[in-house]
Parts: C-alpha cells; structure tokens; sequence
C-alpha cells in the first residue's frame, strides 16, 4: 500500500529570515558593511503586512544576488504570490535593467511590490549611510535615484501603508513625506466654504442649535 504524500511543512516568515541570512551571509555593500543587515532590515520594517509580504521583504534580494530560482524558491515552499513580489523587484528580470526609472514604475504598478521597494529605499536612504556614501564618493551625488524614486513608489500605495513602513526603518523621511503631501494639496484654506456640510448640519451662532440637531442630541 501506498504510503500517503506528507504535506509539506509551511515556508514561514522566520524560514525566510533565516534563508535570507544564509544566502546573503558573505555579502558586502558598497560601504563594505554585511549585506544580510539591510534584507533583515527590509523584511523587519514590513511587519504590519501578511506573511507572503514580509517573506518577499526578507528575501527581496535573493533572486539578484544569489543563484537561487523560481522554482528553487517553489519548491522550497515560498508560495508562488511571494515569489512573484521577488520577481519584480528584481531589477536583473527588468526588460531594461540599466533604466533604474522605468524599472521603479514597473514595481509601482503592483501593490505588493511597492510596498517591499519602499522599505528597501527607505534603508538604502537612512541619514547615516548617505553620508557615508558622500564622503567615500565626494564626486557623486548621493544616492539621488532614490530621492527620485519615492514620489512614484508614495503614490502608489495608500499613505498610511508608507507612514508604517518609514516609521519602522527610517523615520527620518516621515517628514519629507509630510511636505510632498502638503505640496499636493491644493484646498485654498483661506477662502474654503462649509456651506457643503457633509455632517448635513450647518453652523449656528454661540448658543443656537445647528439645524437638524435636536437638545437632546446634545447632551
């Protein structure tokens, strides 16, 4: 008699930490610091989010920098909506991986993707290291294709998901977010009417009841 097939134990967001810590063990970044420090950052600051989100967070640079495949990653247990996440962001499967731009409105068409963009940006952007990169490259510009990339990445996605996102992994751009939003808004405050109560009551003088507001409604 056949033996029955033994369901295949679930690829977990901690799976994933521990795959992304191994695959990315012997990396370095561009200021020679271990590269496993910034994909843990990524999936961490993703925490609000379901587990196929965090997992393609903690595994977004797997596909790039390692040879690990598709179907490596499927038959690993990585379900197929997390690997299509990775996939996008994978900047190598771009239709032109040189255009840094045309890859960044590639990611922003779908939800998910952008929301593991964001917090991967927003690590790449904190204080800290852009400072680090303008002092060893005093020649170049820091890292201004990111700066360029979140206005299309922030309008994709609702506010409050980036607001999570940022103020898990880089708080610092909660302000800058905070002026691109004020910059959008385009109310004249100054001459802005409330005859158009959407409440369906208007405003009454000191002492009056607003119409349709009853005395007990009140109290």
């Amino acid at each position: 008699m056949t033996e029955p097939a033994q369901p295949q134990p679930r690829f977990t967001v901690e799976t994933a930490k521990v795959l992304a810590e191994v695959a990315h063990n012997r990396q370095k970044d561009k200021l020679k610091r271990p590269y496993r420090e910034h994909v843990l950052a990524v999936g961490d600051a993703l925490a609000d989010f379901d587990d196929d989100i965090r997992i393609a967070g903690y595994l977004h640079d797997i596909a790039e920098d390692t040879p690990m495949t598709r179907q490596a990653l499927l038959d690993m247990g990585v379900s197929e909506r997390a690997v299509d996440i990775i996939e996008r962001v994978t900047k190598r499967l771009h239709e032109n991986p040189d255009d840094y731009q045309a890859g960044i409105r590639y990611i922003a068409e779908d939800h998910d993707a952008t929301l593991v963009k964001i917090a991967d940006n927003a690590h790449n952007s904190l204080p800290e290291r852009v400072k680090a990169l303008a002092e060893k490259w005093p020649d170049k510009p820091p890292v201004t294709r990111y700066d360029d990339a979140r206005p299309v990445l922030y309008a994709a996605v609702p506010v409050e998901e980036t607001r999570k996102i940022l103020a898990r992994i880089n708080p610092w751009l909660l302000k800058e977010l905070d002026d691109r939003l004020d910059e959008a808004d385009d109310t004249d405050y100054e001459f802005l009417s409330y005859d158009d109560d959407p409440a369906g009551v208007t405003a009454a003088a000191p002492g009056e009841i607003p119409a349709g507001e009853t005395e007990s409604a009140r109290d």
